[in-house]
Formats: C-alpha cells, structure tokens, sequence
C-alpha cells in the first residue's frame, strides 16, 4: 500500500528571521516534520523565505554600494540564494533529528523554478516590499530604472515587487521522481524561484510568489493526499482577534467562498492560505488542507486539531 503523501508548508515562525534565529528555529520546527515521517507519511517540504531574501536582496545592494564593481543581484537571483541557504540548514537539521530516532533517510534541496504569466495584473500592481529603507534620493533612483517604491510612514521608503500567482513548477518530474523513490525533499522554497518562459528560454522575474499558492500547485502536481499549512495559528477563525473570535474546525469550499467574500481574513496572511486550500481541493477532489500551528500539525492529521478545508 503506499504512503500517504503530505506536502509540509513551513511559514515564517519555522524559520526564524536572522542565521542564528534559523538554526534555532529549525530544531523546532524539523520535529514535527520528523514526527510525521515516524508515522509513515511520504513528506515533502515547502517553505517561506520573507525575511532571508529580503536579507540578501538588502546585502547586495549594500554591497553594489560600496563597492562598484559588484552588481545588484536581481531578485530571481535572490530567491535563489536564499533556497539554497535554507534547504542547507533545513535538511542538515532535519538529518539530525531523524538518525537521534534511529532514522535513516535520504534528503535533498531541489532549487526549483516556477513560471508566471508576464502579464499578471499584479506586474501593474506591486505590494510585496523587500529590502532596507530608502532615503527619498534612493527611492528616486530606483524609479529612474522602473522599480516601483513605496513611502513608509516615519521609516523611508522601501522597493515593492509583484506577487503574481503561480503557472507551472519547472522541476515537477526531479521532485516527483525524488518523492516516489522515498526521498524527503524540500522544494518551492519561498514560493520558487519566479522565471518568465520566452521562447523556450527562462528568464527571471522581479517578483515574489506567494508560498502557499505555490505549494498548492506542487501538491496538485503530485498529487498529495494532504496539503498541511503549518502557520502561527492552531485554526482559522472568524473575526479574528476580535471579542467575537471565532475557531473553525472544519469548512467546506463553499463555506470558505463565503467568508472570503465577507471579507473575515486578512489578504496578506491568512487569505493567500485559504486560496491555496480552495486551489489544492478543487484540483485534487478527495484531498484535504489542513491549517494549523506547527505544535499540533501531528495530530491535526488524525483530526485532534486545526482547520480542515475538504
């Protein structure tokens, strides 16, 4: 009988924010995960990546800078970066966790492409801000090269890049092939690695793609049994931090239209979740998303736990 397959979504609070922060974070973070394998599911890993490439996105213009000779690395390059950073400590501490239980499983980092439409709305409409903060002389700079910027009450200002949604994953047969030999591995780190296809080449593109939505993409592609959102949450709620909060166990696609029309969760963190869960279930009938916090992810599997989407 073959295992179950789950696509594991690790957000921001699994990764931590600075070097030290994340291998910090991560042994943490990889006992669950650890955990899920013990049980016998075929894992593969996806993560975030906001604050690490908005790091290396910030140290290489510093470095363009002060030195000359050395270029702004564009941000495909620095998405890049920060997969290959992440998969490396990711995979090194999940090891470790694994062979403490008497474990042995081979684990790899695939740096993964993703394409997106060029003529994504969200190309015309920019929201995501990375990098550091900007003097009005800088910001004014970066327009004359057509990057967009934002002014940040009392702060500067900061460059914004797209969030287009994502088509197609680059590397599906390497994961796939790499799953179904019984391998973990960790792909779409941070959303992927957002390229442009132009006759038959790809070419990288200024922008961020949302993780959760990417993550969907993948899970429909390998076809998953379970797409689990592992957030700062243990369910989703209505009226969330209100006096009326309330906690969701369950809700069908229909239900979760609903709410999203009534406006209950908030478009830069929960929404992109919920869209994702409606992408996985839509291309995947059968399958579930579960979101939940990473304490409970374990057992929000068995139903002791978290919001089912189904």
């Amino acid at each position: 009988m073959a295992k179950k397959r789950v696509v594991a979504v690790l957000g921001h609070e699994a990764l931590g924010s600075t070097l030290p922060k994340q291998k910090e974070a991560l042994k943490k973070a990889v006992k669950t995960v650890a955990d899920l394998i013990e049980k016998d599911y075929q894992v593969v890993i996806t993560h975030s990546n906001g604050p690490q490439v908005s790091m290396i996105h910030t140290a290489m213009t510093e470095l363009s800078r002060q030195h000359g000779k050395y270029t702004v690395s564009p941000m495909s390059v620095c998405s890049a970066m920060s997969q290959g950073y992440i998969g490396y400590d990711l995979q090194n501490t999940l090891r470790a966790e694994l062979l403490e239980r008497g474990i042995y499983k081979n684990i790899c980092t695939v740096l993964t492409q993703v394409t997106v439409d060029p003529y994504d709305d969200a190309f015309g409409m920019p929201q995501k801000q990375i990098g550091r903060y900007m003097t009005e002389e800088e910001a004014k700079a970066e327009e004359d090269k057509n990057n967009y910027v934002v002014k940040v009450e009392g702060r500067g200002y900061r460059r914004i890049v797209a969030d287009p949604r994502p088509i197609r994953i680059v590397e599906i047969d390497a994961i796939r092939t790499l799953s179904d030999a019984g391998q973990i591995v960790i792909a779409c780190g941070g959303g992927g690695i957002p390229v442009i296809e132009q006759r038959g080449k790809l070419k990288g593109a200024s922008a961020v793609i949302e993780k959760d939505r990417s993550s969907a993409v993948l899970a429909a592609e390998l076809k998953a049994d379970t797409l689990l959102i592992l957030t700062g949450v243990e369910q989703v709620c209505l009226n969330y931090g209100t006096e009326n909060e309330i906690p969701l166990a369950a809700m069908t696609q229909e239900e979760a239209l609903q709410y999203i029309e009534q406006g209950h969760f908030e478009k830069s963190t929960m929404l992109p979740k919920i869209e994702a869960a409606l992408e996985f279930c839509e291309k995947c009938p059968g399958s579930q998303t579960i979101i939940t916090s990473l304490e409970k992810g374990v057992k929000a599997m068995v139903g002791k736990g978290g919001t089912v989407i189904q």
